[in-house]
């Protein structure tokens, strides 16, 4: 009886997502079916568990970077970047689609939003790739795929929530997203090089820019590009924890609007605003999360499916390979935050009875999820950037195939490859 009901209960929030009802209203809908149902469920115990699920110190640190993200986009912050990416991929085939990728991995470590990045590029950059002779749905293309870098980059808001429900340590988390970060930008950088010398984009300049011209190009972008170093810093010699790290990235970000002076006091309000939404958003799909894993827990099916797969799958790879393709099948139905507070609790503890190093697993997630954002039907960021700059899903998808691909070569070395990933920690820790 009680398999059945969380059987109904999985069932209608599946069809909820599929019908496209608010995440976490499905995700309610979902355990309040079980509680009315179930003869001995408590239905003042939902409502503990969703109130229980936001009370985790490390998911404060959500609405700090949300916070600091926001205030940098609204400070000036991205046109000093840009300008500097502009320089360093002068010479570069693809000129500008060099400086995208570039923009969203550098402003990854700033704004922790690839639904905000791509907006912001798709309005920016992508005009002006077209005044380069870039076609739309190339540019296009180049600004969805490299907003799936942000998750990657500290701090990115999966992180912080992988961590906080998998109790990893976010710090560490942290530092391996700069390795998977960059693994994914230079790659795609020399996908773009390649596909931009086919097509025939090439460099926006003829000549290298010299010393004294990279140093008048940083030097405006030099105080953002201080805060990644700040928060990592921080955390690894101890300073501060990923949390606290949050609030010194928000005095950061609105002390640069202030030198900058282009944070008013209209862009401070309408930037809290934009916040407390954002933040809303997320801490309702975790509280909800939060009452359905209960249920989860309640009928031991992580406990089950643990000793189900250890016993059935007696081979670590196997287990990821099969992991990745259910993941990637996920990604493209449901949202990255919803599927990361249900699936988490149940694949996490089953990767570490394979002796699945915790930080690795953690990316072979994280990065699929980043896949899904840009997979139909549910694609967020191909629905955002083709939105703004009008291009058809078709073309769309037409361009996009060898990214895809690369998407796939990259998850293969981060699954496969623990040294992606676990590399740069033992360097530090």
């Amino acid at each position: 009886m009680s398999i059945s009901l969380v059987g109904l209960a999985i069932a209608i929030l599946l069809v909820s997502l599929f019908l496209k009802v608010p995440v976490f209203i499905s995700l309610l809908a979902g355990s309040i079916t079980y509680f009315i149902l179930s003869p001995n469920a408590n239905q003042m115990i939902m409502v503990q568990r969703f109130a229980a699920g936001l009370e985790s110190v490390p998911l404060l640190a959500i609405p700090f970077f949300v916070c600091a993200g926001i205030f940098m986009n609204s400070s000036g912050v991205t046109a000093r970047i840009m300008g500097f990416c502009n320089v360093v991929t002068a010479r570069m085939w693809g000129g500008l689609a060099q400086v995208n990728i570039l923009l969203s991995t550098l402003m990854g470590g700033l704004s922790g939003s690839n639904l905000a990045d791509a907006a912001m590029q798709s309005k920016m950059v992508v005009p002006e790739m077209e005044k380069q002779g870039m076609s739309k749905p190339f540019s296009t293309v180049v600004t969805a795929f490299s907003s799936t870098i942000t998750p990657l980059i500290p701090p990115g808001i999966g992180m912080i929530l992988y961590g906080s429900i998998a109790n990893v340590s976010i710090g560490k988390l942290f530092m391996a997203g700069i390795a998977v970060g960059a693994v994914l930008c230079v790659t795609m950088m020399i996908l773009t090089s390649i596909i931009a010398r086919y097509r025939g984009y090439g460099p926006s300049r003829e000549k290298m820019p010299g010393l004294s011209e990279l140093y008048t190009a940083f030097k405006p972008a030099f105080f953002p590009f201080c805060l990644p170093v700040i928060i990592i810093g921080g955390i690894r010699i101890g300073v501060f924890t990923p949390t606290e790290a949050g609030a010194v990235a928000v005095f950061y970000a609105a002390f640069l609007g202030l030198l900058y002076r282009e944070l008013s006091l209209t862009k401070i309000i309408g930037s809290i605003k934009e916040t407390v939404v954002i933040t809303a958003t997320i801490m309702l799909i975790v509280g909800g999360a939060s009452a359905l894993a209960w249920v989860l827990t309640r009928e031991q099916i992580p406990q089950n499916l643990t000793l189900w797969m250890v016993n059935t799958i007696d081979n670590k790879y196997l287990f990821l390979i099969l992991v990745n393709i259910f993941l990637l099948i996920v990604g493209m139905f449901i949202e990255g935050n919803a599927a990361t507070v249900i699936l988490v609790p149940l694949l996490a503890p089953i990767a570490r009875a394979y002796g699945i190093d915790d930080i690795q697993f953690a990316f072979v997630f994280i990065f699929n999820m980043a896949i899904g954002a840009i997979t139909p039907p549910m694609g967020t960021l191909m629905f955002v950037t083709c939105s703004i700059t009008k291009c058809k899903i078709k073309d769309f998808l037409l361009d996009a195939i060898p990214y895809f691909g690369l998407m796939l070569f990259c998850l293969l070395l981060i699954t496969f490859v623990p040294g992606v990933t676990t590399g740069i920690l033992k360097l530090f820790y």
